[in-house]
């Protein structure tokens, strides 16, 4: 794991805080590699139900530039670089529980890609975004530019990777990079991640598997079936329909 990057968790809630407030919370390739262990760990761990991922000022201002001249150097280093920035992006977006990117200051190239991965996006008032390749010959990953125009639509995806541009909060709200933005994003960050928290997480996490098979191009299909019948028979729904019945709040 890497010192750069501390989990912890307060009740059904998990932070992933990225701290490395010297380079503005730059990413380096240990750090990369160290989010699949992560998530692993949020995936086993039954008594959290979501996961805020967060920097401090600032979120993270992408990649290590100053690896660039050594582990990223030629395609042979370019193309190992860049399998552990996918995996560890693929980690954040194929967990099985919900996520919360809280983005301050700069969100700049991975981290982007970082927020991107994660299901809702909650910005401070001075966050700044940029996809920034095309300053540097790089050509963004599959996985991450469908992520971008999933979240914004082609030609706002084409603009932002075409002129590498930071744009504000007010314009990335506009566009839908983000899902809200907020004086106070700690406030908030903490009240919607308790609030999912404390949703049917059956129904949660089929929501979660149903959207991103959408997204995929996916169609309704046996998988999908297996999930009404898992929440029909759940706990959860008991509950539920008990509650409404008692016209009280449930407690799942």
């Amino acid at each position: 794991m890497s010192e750069f990057l501390e989990l912890t968790a307060s009740g059904p809630v998990a932070t992933l805080t990225i701290n490395r407030p010297a380079k503005r919370n730059a990413m380096s390739h240990d750090m990369w590699s160290a989010l699949p262990g992560l998530m692993a760990r949020v995936a086993a761990a039954d008594d959290v139900r979501v996961l805020v991922i967060r920097g401090g000022e600032h979120f993270s201002a992408g990649a290590d530039i100053a690896e660039f001249g050594s582990l990223r150097r030629g395609p042979e280093g370019a193309s190992h670089y860049g399998e552990a920035v996918h995996l560890g992006e693929r980690a954040i977006s194929q967990l099985g529980k919900p996520t919360i990117a809280a983005v301050s200051g700069f969100c700049v190239g991975g981290g982007c890609e970082i927020a991107l991965a994660c299901d809702i996006r909650v910005a401070s008032v001075d966050a700044r975004f940029g996809i920034t390749p095309a300053k540097l010959g790089i050509v963004y990953n599959f996985t991450s530019t469908k992520a971008l125009v999933d979240a914004v639509g082609p030609a706002w995806a084409k603009q932002i990777l075409f002129s590498a541009d930071l744009i504000d909060s007010a314009t990335a709200l506009r566009i839908g990079l983000v899902n809200e933005v907020v004086e106070s994003l700690d406030a908030r960050v903490k009240e919607l991640s308790e609030q999912i928290a404390g949703r049917a997480q059956v129904s949660v996490r089929g929501a979660k598997k149903i959207i991103n098979s959408i997204t995929d191009g996916g169609h309704e299909d046996d998988f999908v079936r297996a999930l009404y019948a898992e929440a029909a028979s759940s706990a959860d729904y008991a509950e539920g329909v008990t509650a409404f019945l008692e016209k009280r709040p449930p407690r799942f």
